[in-house]
């Protein structure tokens, strides 16, 4: 199964910042937009948008200063994300309700756009997404310093040991070489490690925004959270609390559910995209 062409765009948005974005698909059910983790370009989607292309519209997109897209000389909060955003979802003419993916930091975004705009939500996936019982303003601290270091080895061209660190589990076969080679590509780079630190600096402060969005729920839209079942190095004590948090979060909402992916880690689009790709097109077959 592939998808349609995926096609390379670049929307300039009201203060003038140009956003790469990229589109694919094809029909008339709702957008898929996928929203990427921190200090992870909008290519780390790239195999799953071009499969689940193959029946519906998909989005995918650099935030500000990573792979093609534009520094933002503001502070990079969660509120001025989600306003990029909505202001290219705005200048893609794209006002019609939207099924949302996001993985990681891409969680807290998606939860800011529809507890902000509920109206434009029509289903929701979370991805082992970032949610503020894991967080702490130490945490910021550490990954803002983690991701300095990942841009000193960047720039000291240390590529191969950036895509090691980073898929410490392996990634799926199902990924082709070539895709593989993209995502590192857009990653391994100073500028995704730059933007990435400027993203964690800003966790302290939006720490209270994740509390509240998290208590106000999620529309009453069908919703997944999907959740890694392996336990990491560092998450002995962490990955049994993040799924209970998770599975609560999910409880609350009217249609919403936990999936556990056992054989995956964080980086579950990576790891094992065939559950990601079934689980969105689950809830999109659910839509009008």
């Amino acid at each position: 199964m592939k998808g349609l062409a995926m096609l390379e765009k670049f929307v300039t948005l009201p203060d003038g910042r140009g956003i790469r974005a990229v589109t694919a698909g094809e029909g008339s059910g709702p957008l898929i937009v996928f929203e990427a983790g921190m200090s992870a370009p909008g290519s780390t989607w790239i195999h799953t948008q071009r499969e689940v292309s193959a029946r519906y519209r998909t989005l995918s997109y650099d935030r500000a200063g990573y792979g093609g897209s534009d520094v933002d000389p503001h502070d990079r909060t969660l509120d001025r994300i989600v306003d990029d955003l909505t202001a290219l979802l705005d200048a893609l003419g794209e006002t019609e309700p939207v099924l949302l993916v996001g993985h990681s930091w891409g969680g807290p975004i998606i939860r800011v756009f529809a507890d902000r705009y509920p109206r434009r939500v029509a289903g929701m996936v979370f991805v082992d997404a970032t949610l503020a019982e894991i967080m702490s303003t130490r945490n910021a601290k550490v990954a803002a310093r983690f991701f300095g270091l990942m841009a000193v080895l960047a720039r000291l061209g240390a590529k191969g040991l950036i895509k090691r660190q980073t898929f410490r589990n392996g990634v799926s076969p199902e990924i082709s070489a070539a895709d593989v080679e993209v995502m590192t590509n857009d990653y391994a780079t100073v500028r995704a490690m730059k933007a990435g630190s400027r993203e964690a600096l800003q966790i302290a402060s939006a720490l209270p925004v994740m509390r509240r969005v998290q208590a106000a729920g999620t529309p009453d839209v069908p919703t997944v959270c999907l959740q890694a079942g392996l336990v990491e190095r560092g998450m002995a004590k962490w990955r049994p609390l993040f799924n209970r948090y998770a599975a609560d979060l999910m409880d609350a909402v009217p249609r919403g559910r936990m999936v556990v992916v056992e054989d995956a880690g964080h980086l579950i689009p990576q790891e094992n995209p065939a559950v990601v790709r079934e689980i969105v097109f689950g809830v999109a077959e659910q839509l009008p």
